[in-house]
Parts: C-alpha cells; sequence; structure tokens
C-alpha cells in the first residue's frame, strides 16, 4: 500500500514524514521523491506479545513517499509539478498536505496562509493534470477505432467513457465522480487518474492549534477525511525515548498520536482492517480490504495457502482478551471453522489450514 505526501512548498511534509516515521526530513531544496515505511500502530500487539511471547513482531505498514513541494505560481514550477505528478500515477492514496501554521520565519506560499485556498489549487492542478491524460487518450483512440482490429469494440466503448471523463473534468468534478461499474475503473486503471484515488487531508498547524478542527468538501460537495496535527512538535516528539514522549504528550494534552491519526485516516480512506496470525515464532497483522473473504486473505499471506485452502480457523481479538486463551475459547465454543466464503472482520485471529 503506498501513499503519497503532496503539498505546496512549505506546507511542512518532509516534516510530517519524518514525525511518522522518525527519519530524517529530506533537505531543503531536494527534488527527489523520498520514502519512509510508516509502521501501523496496533494496541492489540501488547497483549498478543504477551500471550504469545513470539520471537519477531510484524505491523502492518504504509509506504510513504514524499513529493517535492509543488510550486504553480510560475510556468517552471508548473512544469516540474506535472513531472513530478506523472511519477506518483501508480500510488493507492492521496494525502493532500495543506498549511495552517504562521511561522515568519517559514516563507508562506503565495505569501498567505490559508489551507482552504492552497486545497483548492492542489485539487485543481490534479484535475488539469488528469485532463491532459485524458485528452491524450482521447486523440489516441479516435485515430485507433478506424482501423480493424481486435481491440477496436473495446476502444470504442472506452472513448465513450474518457469522452464522459472529460466533461467531468471540465466541470471541475474528479473523475471518482462519474466512474459507476466496476468495469469501468478497471477499463481506466492502468492510466493511475489521480483525481479517482482515494483521498486524505492533513492540515499541518501550529502549537496553538491542537485543538482547532477543520472541515473541508470537494468539488461535489462530499465531505474530503482530515486530520491536524503539528508536524513540528511531531518530529520533535518522535526524537525522544518512548516514556519521556508520552510526557510531553500528557503536559500538552495530545492524546492521540500523529502516526495513529494519519494510520487510521488512511486506513479509512482505502476500506482497510486487519487481521491477525499469531504463534510463538511471529505475530503479525495483516491488512485488507473490507468484504475481503477468506480464501483471498490467505492469498496475503501466500499464493499456496489460497490454492490449498481447506478451512479457516477463526476467532475474533475481542474474545481472546475476554476468555484469557484458545482452551477457554475452545470451551465457551468461540473458536470457528470458516469456509472460502467467510468474509473477514477486522482483529480476527486466523489460523489457515490447506493442503499443497
Amino acid at each position: 500500500m503506498k501513499a503519497a505526501l503532496v503539498g505546496l512548498m512549505q506546507s511542512g511534509k518532509s516534516t510530517i514524514l519524518a514525525g511518522i516515521s522518525g527519519k530524517e526530513a529530506a533537505m531543503i531544496g531536494s527534488t527527489a521523491i523520498e520514502e519512509a515505511i510508516v509502521p501501523v500502530p496496533d494496541d492489540r500487539f501488547d497483549f498478543l506479545v504477551k500471550y504469545c511471547n513470539p520471537k519477531k513482531v510484524v505491523h502492518a505498514t504504509i509506504d510513504c513517499l514524499d513529493t517535492p513541494g509543488f510550486n504553480f505560481a510560475d510556468e517552471h514550477g508548473r512544469a516540474a509539478a506535472r513531472r513530478l505528478i506523472n511519477k506518483i500515477r501508480t500510488i493507492d492514496l492521496l494525502v493532500l498536505v495543506v498549511r495552517a501554521f504562521d511561522d515568519p520565519s517559514v516563507a508562506a506560499y503565495r505569501n498567505r496562509v490559508n489551507p482552504l485556498s492552497d486545497l483548492a489549487e492542489l485539487q485543481t492542478e490534479l484535475l488539469l493534470a488528469d485532463l491532459e491524460l485524458v485528452t491524450t487518450r482521447i486523440d489516441n483512440l479516435e485515430k485507433q477505432i478506424n482501423k480493424p482490429s481486435k481491440t477496436q469494440g473495446r476502444d470504442k466503448a472506452e472513448l465513450e467513457l474518457q469522452k464522459k471523463l472529460q466533461e467531468a473534468i471540465e466541470a471541475e468534478k474528479p473523475i471518482s465522480s462519474v466512474i459507476e461499474t466496476d468495469a469501468e475503473r478497471e477499463m481506466i486503471k492502468p492510466l493511475g487518474f489521480l483525481t479517482l484515488k482515494p483521498l486524505v487531508v492533513v492540515v499541518n498547524v501550529g502549537e496553538d492549534q491542537l485543538e482547532e478542527t477543520f472541515d473541508f468538501t470537494d468539488r461535489i460537495g462530499n465531505s474530503v477525511p482530515v486530520t491536524s496535527f503539528c508536524a513540528k512538535l511531531e518530529q520533535e516528539l518522535s526524537q525522544l525515548d518512548p516514556e519521556s514522549r508520552e510526557e510531553f504528550k500528557a503536559d500538552l494534552g495530545i492524546k492521540e498520536s500523529a502516526v495513529s491519526k494519519f494510520v487510521n485516516s488512511c486506513y479509512s480512506a482505502l476500506g482497510l482492517i486487519s487481521f491477525l496470525t499469531v504463534g510463538p515464532d511471529e505475530v503479525r497483522a495483516w491488512p485488507i480490504r473490507i468484504g475481503t473473504i477468506a480464501v483471498e486473505a490467505a492469498g496475503k499471506i501466500h499464493s499456496d495457502i489460497q490454492r490449498g485452502f481447506i478451512r479457516a480457523e477463526t476467532f475474533a481479538y475481542n474474545d481472546l482478551i475476554e476468555h484469557g486463551d484458545e482452551k477457554a475459547l475452545k470451551a465457551a465454543g468461540k473458536i470457528r471453522l470458516e469456509g472460502k466464503e467467510y468474509v473477514v472482520k477486522d482483529g480476527d485471529i486466523i489460523n489457515f489450514r490447506f493442503n499443497v
């Protein structure tokens, strides 16, 4: 799962990534896309590690890409931004970072601190980048459909769809607002349209804005998922030992870490949950989409397990907490054998039975 942090110059993306990953922030002026793997916090691990005493603990992770700050104030900056945009079209999630903090030592983009305006500018430029891709694809398809080929029928269907997308973008609507079927989504998936991606907004606030809330709506009136935290503060906290970090958070009244806020927003936007595998060798969380069935979840671990799937021995984490151990779970009838079509739930602890 890959998420790209996208924002205007001086929005604090690199500081945010440093704060949630513990890595050092990218150097000012860097033109490279930086990458960091962010573990997914999971409170269930505390109990499971004590229960299993495993040799290894593996959290689910989010692969985060930090793109250099965009500058759409001139043609040179706009061209550089378009090149960067085209490099992130394969990501799964867009994280738009906007600035709300006021700091005279950090020059503000366009000499303003206005998160709503910054968000609108980012969304407009993403629409224009997708429009460029749509018009190029329409031109190519119009040439192709006049040539007899095995794909002529599909090309005609795609051309009609691309024209619908063009109309939506020209009306300042994201592509996601007009895709109606899975077949349409699969048809355009290879092109990597950014306004088709799930979206999260992160507001980078000052220390005096920690209690402030932000509400944004998109171009079609839907509420946009928003989380906020102070990137500078979180970066400083990430450098402390765990005990000192918790003391500082308590003093500042911070109840939820930036990592937790960030990950929860990403999970929600992507429609993800985690199932768990436990044992003396390893305790591990596996991210899957809501609605994933057992045989598909098995494939997340290994294709051989999916191919040879027999049953999923399943019990809920909350039931384990309530009853204490697996022996008590069996006595209470809380351990189940589920088939291929069982829809896996968040917090399911699963042992897959398979034969290859």
